[in-house]
């Protein structure tokens, strides 16, 4: 049997019994055709991935990634990114920029009619900075209620990318957040939660009270399946919403259409900075650094060496765009930092000249008795970056470079990041990850700043970025850490990573079903794709 029928029949079983009365999800159906399955204005199924192994707490990191859905932001982004009011209906920033006062909407209520307060939100920053979870609110000095539906934000420094946090973590309820709320969620947001069978699925229905616009849809039901199963349920007319993997993507679904989002989700290949012989380890012992791509002329002919164009057709079939760092596609992107890739004369003239050459005849070059050999380590699971690891090993083994590909688990992975080139993704609308990729402060024995890269000039131009007074302002500090004309983190500066391409989220849809204009979405956890969720509509009668 093949693995997406096993996935499938334990699909159909929770299909039959989704409701938390055991009410058929067909009610309500009788002039559907089959291609809409079981979708109506009451309720539809979507299977998008995005559990939450660790629940639906906003405070340990729940949203980072996309809507909270139970809870309310103070702002959020629209379709175009702009930064819009939420839970807010205005906010301030003082003079030093180490206050942030904002009014929130006294309309408000959490999902048992409790209103939400200022003590509330005061209550949901602290905690998030006391919990030290995903959410980095560690800036954070005190946020304190000065009124009931006013509070002060008070940073230990002024912080750009703080509006984030404002955009991101979900507001809790002080009274009932004890530690069964990650399973349990409660808040304000447009749906409320209803029931969760961990690694099967979620039910969540409409929020009677919520201030903004009402959602059309009185229940939403997530199935929590292997992609290859969300693909078989979206075909066979059992759920409205389907989160395929792009070779997928290619096929047809009668029914449905084919929804190409476009988004920050990005690969690359991350370099260990340092060399090995320096002998550093991390703080749990892991070694750290690699001799091989220590050498700048190796990171760049990498970079140089890559065809991203034919990545995007090959592997994407068409369904994604070429990376050239962390935020292409982004306002804070730096045009003037990509490169022409697919150069391998350029690439191998860059070897040449920093005496990497090809002296035994085995098609591999070498510099004092080291060949210009790693290892390229992906998670084994992820069959999209086992295709890009291994289209990008075959690339640079034509310039002489010879890396070998293992599929690992992420906890195999883990002690081996610091000393091996390791295919990660990431993306997000948050600049702070840059930060985190970035500066040297950052290299700490984990995923971020995984290869110890440190520049103490790209490190000021960081600390520039983050202490600007706006997000507007600190553009221009972003842009030039990746390239000021003269150095970057970027390829034609330190080149510390080859990033290769930005995903396109692909997503099946009912024909009747309008979902609005969506993001330039963020890294593919979370929903992301149910941001604008409020306005969905059901076309069909």
């Amino acid at each position: 049997m093949p693995r997406w029928s096993l996935g499938f029949l334990l699909l159909a079983q929770l299909l039959a019994a989704c409701g938390p009365s055991g009410s058929s999800p067909q009610a309500n159906q009788s002039n559907q055709s089959t291609s809409t399955g079981s979708g109506s204005k009451e309720q539809i199924v979507l299977a998008i991935g995005g559990e939450a192994d660790e629940g639906y707490d906003p405070t340990l990191g729940w949203g980072r990634y996309g809507s909270p859905l139970f809870q309310s932001t103070l702002l959020r982004r629209d379709e175009n990114l702009q930064i819009v009011n939420d839970l807010a209906e205005s906010y301030s920033v003082s003079a030093d920029k180490k206050v942030w006062t904002v009014k929130i909407r006294e309309d408000a209520k959490f999902t048992d009619g409790k209103p939400v307060t200022a003590e509330d939100v005061a209550y949901t920053f602290n905690q998030a900075a006391k919990s030290a979870g995903l959410t980095d609110v560690t800036v954070l000095d005190q946020a304190v209620a000065t009124g009931n539906y006013e509070v002060e934000l008070r940073l230990k420094k002024p912080q750009s990318t703080f509006v984030n946090r404002l955009i991101t973590l979900g507001i809790v309820p002080k009274h009932a957040h004890d530690k069964n709320y990650a399973r349990k969620p409660m808040g304000s947001g447009p749906y409320k939660f209803v029931q969760w069978d961990e690694g099967q699925q979620l039910i969540v229905e409409a929020n009677p009270d919520y201030y903004g616009e009402k959602p059309q849809f009185k229940r939403l039901v997530f199935l929590f399946t292997e992609e290859d199963a969300a693909f078989a349920a979206a075909k066979a007319g059992q759920a409205q919403v389907a989160a395929v993997p792009q070779s997928l993507a290619i096929q047809k679904i009668d029914g449905m259409k084919l929804y190409d989002v476009k988004s920050v989700d990005n690969r690359g290949l991350m370099f260990p900075y340092i060399p090995a012989k320096d002998g550093k380890k991390t703080p749990k012992g892991n070694p750290v650094g690699n001799d091989v791509t220590a050498d700048l002329a190796i990171r760049q002919a990498v970079n140089f060496a890559i065809d991203r164009k034919a990545l995007v057709d090959g592997v994407l079939e068409g369904y994604g765009s070429p990376a050239y760092g962390p935020v292409t596609g982004l306002a804070w992107e730096e045009p003037q930092a990509n490169i022409q890739d697919a150069q391998p004369e350029q690439a191998k003239k860059i070897l040449a000249d920093a005496g990497w050459k090809d002296t035994n005849g085995d098609g591999v070059v070498e510099k004092n008795g080291l060949k210009a050999e790693f290892t390229i380590l992906y998670p084994a699971s992820d069959s999209t970056r086992q295709a890009l690891a291994l289209s990008a090993a075959e690339m640079i083994k034509a310039i002489g470079i010879q890396a070998n590909v293992e599929g690992k688990s992420w906890d195999e992975i883990e002690p081996l990041a610091h000393s091996n080139v390791i295919l990660f993704g990431w993306g997000s609308h948050d600049q702070t990850e840059m930060y985190n990729l970035y500066h040297s402060s950052s290299a700490k024995g984990e995923f971020n700043n995984a290869g110890y890269y440190a520049n103490p000039a790209i490190d000021t131009t960081l600390d520039l970025a983050m202490g600007a007074p706006t997000e507007a302002e600190a553009i221009a500090f972003w842009k030039a850490a990746q390239w000021d004309g003269q150095k970057g983190y970027t390829t034609k500066g330190d080149a510390t990573w080859a990033w290769l391409v930005n995903l396109d989220h692909t997503y099946f849809v009912s024909n009747c079903l309008d979902i609005g204009k969506p993001q330039i979405e963020p890294h593919g956890h979370g929903w992301p794709i149910t941001t604008n969720i409020n306005q969905w509509k059901w076309t069909c009668n």
